[in-house]
This record gives C-alpha cells, structure tokens and sequence, in this order.
C-alpha cells in the first residue's frame, strides 16, 4: 500500500511538470484498438454507473434506505459525507494538478481536468460503503464474501470503463482508486469509533 501511495505521488510530481508517466505511454496502443469495438460499447454502458446523474440520485436514495434499514442515522449520514467528501477531495486533486484529458466527451461526463478519475475515486467509496454496511447485515462469512467480490469487480469495471472510452489514463485511474481506498478506509474508521462511543454511552 505505502509503496503504490509513493508511486501516486511520484505520478502526481511528474504530471504537475507537465510530464507523462511511462505507463500512460505504454497503455495508449490498447485503447486505440478497442476503440468503437463490442468491448468498446460493453464499457460505454458500464461507465454510466459512475456517472454523476446516477450516483446523485443513488446516494440521496441510499441515505434514507440505510436509516430505514439501520434505524440509526450515523450509518447514513456516514454514507453521505463519505460520497460527497470524495467527490470534493476528487475536484479539489484536479485543480491542483491540472491534467488535460486525453479526450473529452461531455457524453461520457468526461469534461474537466483528468487527474485522478473521479469515476475510480468516487464509485470506490460510494460502492464500498454500500458493500460495507451491507456486510452488516449478513450472518454468513460465505455471503459478505460474495458481496465484497461482487463490488468489487463492478467498482474495478466502472474504473477501467473511463481507460477503455479514452476519458482517462490509466495512471489516473490507479491513482483514483488507491486514494478512494485510502478514504475508504478512513470513513469506516471513524465510522467505527463513532459507533463505539456512542455505544458506550448507552
């Protein structure tokens, strides 16, 4: 983990100097060859998951869902800030950087700067949280396996999705989903030491 952190921030150094990453350079062959294709229009659908006109309505919708399911309103309040905390995280890192995209694409939701993907970032923490809290309420180790690998290949798709549209490099995309992690796991933490107290106090 520290290691891809270090090789991130080795990638944000060197785009900041209006360099480009050797992968990116030797990742571009693949997109061009798949561009248009059936995998092409596969990856098209699937990119729409992480769009911003479905994760609006799915995290307002999601907020009252776990409230009604939790009957406790941390876990959704948890679920809202974590979205929207990485989305603004997700702007905030590319302003600062200021990477160009590959190609636009206001279709694809893909205007703006490039670096990280916001479709890695944000769909990690949104997805993951839904995996977490619907780890939860399972009773079997067998069930939250399958629903943590189920979430997990649908997050890796959507991210992989905005390489495949040619929207993204795929350093942006790595890097999105590392720093989304790292949020990830530090929204579930304070999550879990809120609980704790709060639990303490009953």
């Amino acid at each position: 983990m520290m290691l891809l952190l270090f090789i991130t921030l080795y990638w944000m150094y060197i785009i900041k100097k209006g360099m480009v990453p050797q992968l990116d350079l030797w990742s571009r062959p693949f997109v061009e060859k798949v561009a248009y294709s059936p995998v092409y229009t596969i990856f098209r659908w699937i990119t729409e998951f992480g769009s911003f006109h479905v994760l609006l309505p799915l995290t307002i919708t999601m907020i009252f869902v776990i409230w009604f399911v939790f009957c406790d309103y941390v876990p959704a309040i948890t679920f809202g800030v974590g979205v929207l905390s990485a989305h603004l995280l997700n702007q905030w890192i590319k302003a600062l950087i200021s990477r160009e995209r590959p190609s636009t694409n206001a279709l694809l939701n893909a205007e703006g700067f490039s670096f990280p993907s916001g479709h890695s970032m944000v769909t990690i923490v949104c997805y993951g949280l839904l995996a977490y809290f619907l780890s939860k309420r399972l009773r079997t180790k067998q069930s939250i396996n399958m629903v943590m690998i189920c979430f997990s290949c649908f997050i890796f798709s959507i991210g992989f999705s905005r390489y495949i549209l040619n929207v993204h490099y795929i350093t942006d995309i790595i890097s999105g989903f590392l720093l989304g992690f790292i949020l990830l796991q530090v929204i579930i933490y304070v999550y879990e030491k809120i609980q704790n107290i709060l639990s303490g106090q009953k």
